[in-house]
């Protein structure tokens, strides 16, 4: 008996759902890289010149190519699969440091804390210096490579540094934190609520969701951080965006953005891209979660409820 009960309370393990969320990452990135890409140019466009999202995505098609709207896809994928490796990884750290030590359950309360942390942890660690570099590629126009500033990556990161120093890669930290773990801390609750409500599925139960309830239940987790934390996304492009080389900074930081901001372009400026990011988000999590629930759930299936006695 107490073999079983001891059984019952296992869990899947941190690095598991480390690799589920990094695989899930990959699959993502290649599917909704054009989203992103004309979210960011709809972000950097003050002087009205995009007329929309297809406008945007057709102009850009146009004058730079197919190809274009995949710029950048290097880094956000290399970004996203380490980004939800670490989310992924230390939100299961930080729910078993949150858990009740007597009942070994996890609190509301908990599991906000756990998503928050993991979403400040990954903002600092990951999503801003490969977002630096990832917008600074994807504002780039042009085909002609040559003309370009930063042929790649890698060339970019490097002119960063020489240029504006290590910080440089940290340009738009403050927003970034407060976006993730905005984002984190809704996301993570939203999605165990909604498995619970919608396919009566629990941590550790060995029940195998399909991927298009997991994807239903992560597109309704991923619509709320959007709506909330869209002046901090649009902050944080506008600070990545700038580079100390060209001259003066326009913005000073995060409260001096949004100050600015809603001074020159008005209230709705703040929430510049929103449409673009409902777009890649909610799908982004369904695409991810329908992969990584499938392998958490074969762990769960095989390692935890039909681990031999």
């Amino acid at each position: 008996m107490a073999e079983e009960n001891s059984r019952s309370k296992k869990t899947i393990p941190p690095y598991m759902k480390a690799i589920s969320g990094s695989l899930g990452g990959i699959v993502e990135a290649s599917c909704l890289q054009p989203i992103d890409v004309i979210k960011t140019r709809l972000q950097l466009d003050r002087a009205g010149a995009y007329k929309g999202i297809v406008h945007c995505g057709s102009t850009i098609v146009n004058n730079e190519g197919v190809r274009a709207l995949w710029k950048g896809l290097t880094p956000f994928a290399t970004h996203l699969t380490l980004k939800y490796a670490l989310r992924m990884g230390s939100n299961a750290v930080f729910q078993t440091a949150f858990k009740d030590s007597e009942t070994g359950k996890l609190s509301p309360q908990g599991r906000l804390m756990a998503g928050f942390g993991a979403g400040v942890l990954e903002a600092l660690v990951i999503v801003t210096p490969f977002e630096v570099v990832k917008i600074r590629l994807q504002q780039q126009r042009g085909l002609s490579p040559e003309l370009l500033r930063y042929k790649g990556p890698v060339h970019c990161a490097r002119m960063i540094v020489r240029e504006e120093g290590i910080l440089g890669l940290w340009a738009g930290a403050s927003p970034t934190v407060m976006r993730n773990g905005t984002n984190q801390a809704a996301m993570f609750t939203a999605k165990n609520a909604f498995d619970t409500i919608l396919w009566k599925k629990h941590e550790g139960d060995g029940k195998v969701l399909h991927p298009w309830q997991s994807m239903i239940s992560g597109f309704l987790a991923g619509t709320a951080g959007p709506i909330c934390t869209g002046p901090f996304d649009v902050v944080k492009t506008r600070l990545m965006a700038q580079s100390k080389s060209v001259g003066e900074l326009k913005y000073r930081g995060m409260f001096h953005a949004i100050a600015t901001i809603h001074a020159e372009e008005g209230l709705r400026a703040l929430w510049k891209g929103l449409i673009p990011r409902l777009m890649r988000i909610p799908p982004g999590q369904a695409i991810m979660w329908a992969v990584a629930d499938q392998i958490t759930g074969f762990y769960e299936r095989t390692y935890l409820t039909n681990a031999p006695l």
